[in-house]
């Protein structure tokens, strides 16, 4: 049987040239080369009234999978950088690094070199938001905004080992790269807030199709996790958190908590029955709070 998810992988990317973005390949440095959705026209000409718009994507699949929705919704208005992390879609390295900074570093170099180097609005979503935060703290003249979601600004021990309690699972690795279709399974429940009734061949062929380079994203993982007494950047940034009412994985409270700490500079929206993986669980309601904060981010500019 054909895997499906490599016939809807094709399908997805047709839908996504036709809305205006196509894929291509970015020497980050020699050995290490990742995978960018970008503009197909000019993006300084068609989009000169709108800042440009960079989504990363979470652990559980690659980017365009990730933010198809958002995407097609965004596309023809604003210029879209989509890339794939390190060891996620077509983008590799020979670099031992498996730090969130270094794909942080990664992103913004390709970003660099085509032609992005300020005053982006970055949307991150769980491991995306996460590695959002490091370019935030280290390129702030890049990233003029954040959007992110299902995400604490550090994955500190604590916050780990309470979350991966919460689901039964001893670690990250065991939870996001699962081993079997019965683990795929387990991993889409618990992210959704209410999945559907699904064959078990769906599962099987996820597994097949979408969970690679099992030894280097475990790599990742390890080192996403920080020492609690880590200290918290400030973030000069304005910030949108948006979140599922019912995320499993990553209680609201700490979405609470997040708007907190950033004072004035933050806005929350909670979206009701949604769980983790809210961007794909109600995109049309995810879209309207992405689109009402990037509205107001053009107001009052000249």
């Amino acid at each position: 049987m054909v895997n499906i998810f490599h016939i809807y992988d094709r399908v997805v990317r047709w839908v996504m040239k036709a809305a205006g973005v196509r894929p291509v390949q970015v020497q980050i440095k020699p050995g290490t080369t990742m995978n960018f959705w970008v503009p197909a026209g000019n993006p300084n000409k068609i989009h000169q009234n709108h800042p440009p718009l960079l989504l990363l994507h979470g652990f559980a699949a690659n980017a365009i999978m990730t933010w198809q929705f958002q995407v097609l919704n965004l596309a023809k208005k604003y210029a879209v950088y989509v890339p794939d992390f390190i060891f996620f879609g077509e983008s590799v390295t020979d670099r031992p690094d498996r730090s969130p900074e270094f794909q942080a570093e990664c992103v913004a170099e390709g970003l660099r070199k085509l032609g992005v180097e300020r005053g982006c609005v970055l949307v991150g979503f769980s491991y995306g938001a996460m590695v959002g935060f490091r370019m935030a703290e280290m390129y702030p003249e890049l990233v003029e905004a954040m959007v992110v979601t299902a995400a604490p600004t550090v994955l500190m021990e604590s916050i780990s080992r309470e979350s991966l309690e919460k689901i039964g699972f001893k670690s990250w690795s065991e939870y996001l790269i699962p081993e079997s279709a019965e683990g795929v399974k387990s991993l889409l429940e618990i992210a959704s807030f209410k999945f559907p009734r699904v064959p078990r061949w769906i599962f099987k062929h996820y597994l097949e199709a979408m969970v690679m380079h099992k030894k280097e994203r475990a790599e990742l993982l390890r080192e996403l996790v920080a020492a609690d007494d880590v200290i918290i950047s400030q973030y000069p940034q304005k910030l949108h958190v948006i979140w599922g009412r019912n995320d499993n994985l990553f209680d609201v409270q700490i979405a609470y908590n997040m708007i907190e700490e950033f004072g004035g500079k933050a806005r929350l929206d909670c979206i009701e029955k949604a769980g983790h993986i809210v961007p794909l669980e109600r995109p049309f309601i995810y879209n309207k709070c992405l689109q009402n904060f990037l509205h107001s981010l053009l107001e009052g500019k000249p």
